[in-house]
């Protein structure tokens, strides 16, 4: 029930209709008596700039969960940026601080690491392929970096962008070998699409599948389907692999930590969940 005293969380992006996150949120905060509720806000990249600081003008908002298109540019809009934000050089969490500041910080990296683990994969050491250098991308090479891999290789149809996050990986991880410019997974332990290919009908596949060993971990962060065309063609090569809305899943007892809420795991998450695709 949403009522006069409920406390809006704002999931902002463009399109909506691959939203997941409400299906999650929203039966926990149910069944926990919280009395909050994220809502899906529609937002064109063209209008965001303009969008943000107003939406947390309302005196019920607490904060806002941030997608596509949006994770790089809501780094520039906020008065305080967290440090694995700030490497990642994107942001998915906005809280309102109590002067009205508008504070954020990364998760995305976060859930993915956490998901990896969890199904019994070593990254200590490890060489990763990352191609997609946005928002999501990047904040998963800055916790592939954080949790200890050895190399890290970046691509992005946009080189600067890949550039760019391959330089503040340096400046962080001087130890990490780094490189930038080929999707090529062949000998590569971990290897993640984080573009956008796979939310459309007929989009092509990120990389050349048929040279990723199967010996490989394969992580997908499209969540329009649970095994996209990318996922699928990774299966059919026997690699081990990781659905996008795992990293969604690992990655919300943070955020709930970082909005003030009461913590949850992420089985107690899946438990109540009602996603549908």
């Amino acid at each position: 029930m949403i009522r006069g005293t409920t406390k809006l969380i704002a999931h902002l992006g463009y399109p909506t209709e691959s939203f997941k996150a409400p299906m999650i949120y929203n039966p926990y905060f149910e069944q926990h008596g919280i009395d909050a509720v994220v809502v899906p806000m529609g937002c064109k990249a063209q209008d965001y700039a303009a969008f943000l600081k107003p939406l947390f003008r309302l005196s019920n908002i607490h904060g806002a969960l941030v997608t596509m298109p949006h994770k790089v540019a809501t780094i520039a809009l906020l008065d305080e940026v967290m440090t694995t934000a700030k490497v990642a050089g994107a942001c998915n969490a906005i809280r309102l601080g109590p002067d009205g500041s508008l504070i954020g910080d990364m998760f995305d990296g976060e859930g993915f690491v956490r998901g990896v683990l969890r199904k019994g994969r070593t990254l200590l050491g490890a060489r990763a392929l990352v191609v997609g250098a946005g928002g999501v991308g990047s904040a998963i090479a800055a916790s592939l970096a954080k949790a200890g891999v050895a190399e890290l290789a970046l691509f992005d149809a946009y080189t600067p962008m890949a550039g760019g996050l391959g330089e503040r990986l340096r400046a962080h991880y001087p130890k990490l070998k780094v490189s930038v410019g080929s999707n090529d997974p062949a000998g590569y332990d971990i290897v993640v699409n984080a573009t956008p290919l796979g939310m459309k009908e007929g989009d092509p596949l990120p990389l050349d599948v048929e040279r990723i060993a199967p010996s490989a971990f394969v992580g997908e962060v499209v969540m329009k389907q649970e095994i996209t065309p990318f996922l699928a063609a990774a299966r059919a090569r026997g690699c081990a692999f990781q659905i996008g809305t795992d990293m969604l899943f690992e990655q919300i007892p943070a955020y709930l930590e970082f909005f003030g809420f009461p913590a949850a795991t992420a089985d107690e998450l899946r438990a109540v969940s009602r996603i549908k695709y």
